[in-house]
């Protein structure tokens, strides 16, 4: 599937499976990856602007940082030491500073600097690799894991940082929901090339369930599905796309109600 990147450039991609089925890549990835991402827009909402938009999408990220925030205190236990790779602006990283021992890691300098400045108790760390073997009981990516390009390196990483029984808590897109399928080439989540991998929920099953991982739980971002469809439809130049998005963002979890294929999932992984 050829998939252009609507988000910034314009420049067509391709989206081909690779040798574990369910598993796609974006081909070619750009050298310097780095100038995809150069944009406000990718990092997120750490200022406040005091308009009812701004203020509606503070609800909502309220709702979705307690969300996630309950599923990892139904994990692990109060004081677990947890590392948020990826931390972005730091919203859960501040949102669970108060309930578990917090570290966070961000490798874009600007989206770390926000971070810093907004964390209190946590703490962020430069250079992952300071961090010791086995001293992790948790390890969270909240749509991060799609982004990174050498993924069995991390995940052997993260399986040496991680105590035994320790778990690895994955969100990503999920290109076989009901939103992916009316959008096709449009569907936001696609995201090329900035999201290096995409992963239907038999792609994350094969992947992670071997000797060294076994998925324990799946669950839903229930608000993904909203968010994408009125971005897919403002990428159609639909007109009213905000409407028309909540519409089909609606449908989308209502169909995935049946069948589970949410337009993004939460995989909870125990190491082996």
């Amino acid at each position: 599937m050829k998939i252009k990147d609507h988000f910034l450039t314009q420049e067509t991609f391709e989206i081909v499976e690779t040798g574990t089925k369910g598993v796609f890549r974006t081909k070619p990835v750009p050298e310097d990856l780095s100038r995809y991402y150069e944009s406000t827009d990718y990092i997120s909402h750490h200022q406040d602007s005091g308009s009812l938009k701004e203020k509606l999408y503070k609800v909502l990220q309220r709702f979705n940082l307690n969300y996630k925030r309950n599923i990892l205190a139904q994990e692990v236990n109060k004081n677990a030491k947890v590392l948020d790779y990826g931390c972005g602006a730091g919203e859960f990283l501040k949102f669970i500073e108060d309930d578990f021992n917090t570290v966070g890691f961000e490798p874009n300098e600007s989206a770390r600097s926000f971070a810093a400045d907004k964390i209190g108790k946590a703490s962020i760390v430069n250079d992952i690799h300071t961090l010791e073997d086995k001293s992790l009981d948790a390890i969270t990516l909240w749509h991060v894991f799609e982004h990174i390009d050498n993924q069995e390196d991390m995940l052997k990483y993260f399986h040496n940082k991680l105590n035994n029984n320790g778990l690895l808590i994955i969100a990503v897109p999920n290109p076989t929901s009901d939103d992916a399928r009316r959008y096709g080439e449009y569907w936001a989540a696609y995201d090329v090339p900035r999201h290096v991998y995409h992963f239907t929920k038999a792609g994350m099953e094969n992947l992670m369930n071997n000797d060294k991982w076994k998925i324990k739980k799946i669950k839903p971002l229930l608000l993904d599905s909203f968010y994408i469809s009125m971005l897919s439809e403002k990428y159609k130049k639909s007109p009213a796309f905000c409407i028309r998005g909540m519409i089909f963002g609606a449908i989308s979890n209502f169909k995935a109600i049946k069948n589970g294929e949410f337009s993004s999932l939460i995989y909870i992984i125990e190491k082996k």
